[in-house]
């Protein structure tokens, strides 16, 4: 019973960030920036005091950032690793779980944010998901309605949008020069796996299915997604490109494009691996056959932060044995 409800929370996390992938335009308009757009963008707002946040609104920012409410894990990440864990006065209900926040802070619902309560804690700053507009309302509008800085930052379709991300987050906080260091790490870490990747002379892209939610009710993801741009800078192909954003897929679907690699990052279940290898019908399956089914670590392959180098360093080594040696 305990595994079946950690299954059905994953599960939720997992479905509301897809909603929020597939239904939030602004976040494929902000990806596209550079990483240097963001600055030249403050550059030209300095004289008006203005900048462009993560949805394109043009906004002041706040003065002070001593109280600072995170209604998102990975917002919540960053600014831990921006040094801020001691500024967080209150979290989301997932957030609460992340390492180095202290547990006795209130805790609200990401879907439903209690506007009243939050604002009563009189933060300097709130940071919100794109994910908390995915039901088609905007639960911020009252904060700011009674006077609150509110900052959403939508969960971004590429590597490029994460470290977009990470500079807004830096200049909102006051800590660019820590949100610049962030995300040059970031680079010099990615730089050097592609780089031993280089070294192996793939002739052609390796055929990925990567499940983000199991059998029955299986969830991927196409274009459009940080975990496909992921994919196509490690030279691999996922098998669902052709579509956009996260998407439900079959049994069927899977078995009929034959994967050559099956990547899962629900290690909530136990023996995950050999489930999906044991399906009926996906024995002829490529990556079945040759044993290539891998599992990764959940939260960094579904948070689109500085953290997911983790996945992406998992990821390389699933598609490349070679690199484990």
């Amino acid at each position: 019973m305990k595994s079946f409800k950690k299954l059905i929370l994953i599960f939720a996390i997992m479905l509301a960030t897809m909603l929020s992938g597939c239904g939030d335009n602004t976040t494929k308009q902000d990806d596209k920036q550079s990483t240097s757009s963001l600055e030249s963008t403050s550059d030209s707002n300095k004289d008006n005091g203005k900048v462009l946040d993560r949805e394109g609104n043009e906004i002041v920012l706040p003065e002070k950032t001593d109280k600072i409410i995170s209604l998102a894990p990975s917002i919540t990440e960053t600014l831990i690793n921006l040094g801020l864990t001691d500024n967080l006065v209150a979290v989301d209900k997932y957030s609460i779980k992340v390492e180095g926040v202290n547990k006795d802070l209130p805790i609200f619902d990401i879907m439903n944010p209690d506007a009243e309560n939050i604002v009563s804690i009189q933060p300097d700053i709130i940071f919100g998901t794109g994910m908390s507009k995915s039901k088609g309302t905007d639960p911020f509008s009252p904060m700011v309605e009674m006077g609150a800085f509110v900052t959403v930052v939508p969960t971004s379709t590429s590597i490029d949008g994460i470290k977009e991300d990470i500079l807004y987050i830096g200049k909102v906080t006051k800590k660019e020069e820590e949100a610049k260091k962030i995300v040059s790490e970031y680079d010099e870490k990615i730089n050097s796996i592609l780089k031993e990747i280089e070294s192996l002379k793939i002739d052609e892209p390796i055929s990925v299915y990567f499940e983000t939610s199991p059998m029955p009710e299986a969830y991927t993801f196409g274009k459009d997604t940080f975990l496909n741009d992921m994919l196509n800078l490690l030279g691999a192909k996922n098998i669902f490109d052709d579509q956009e954003g996260w998407l439900p897929v079959s049994e069927e679907q899977v078995v009929a494009k034959n994967p050559s690699v099956i990547i899962t990052n629900a290690d909530y279940i136990e023996n995950v691996t050999e489930e999906i290898k044991n399906r009926a019908g996906w024995e002829n399956i490529d990556a079945v056959k040759n044993d290539r089914v891998y599992v990764i670590e959940q939260n960094t392959s579904a948070r689109a932060n500085e953290n997911s180098i983790q996945a992406f360093e998992n990821i390389a080594k699933a598609l490349y044995p070679e690199l484990q040696k």
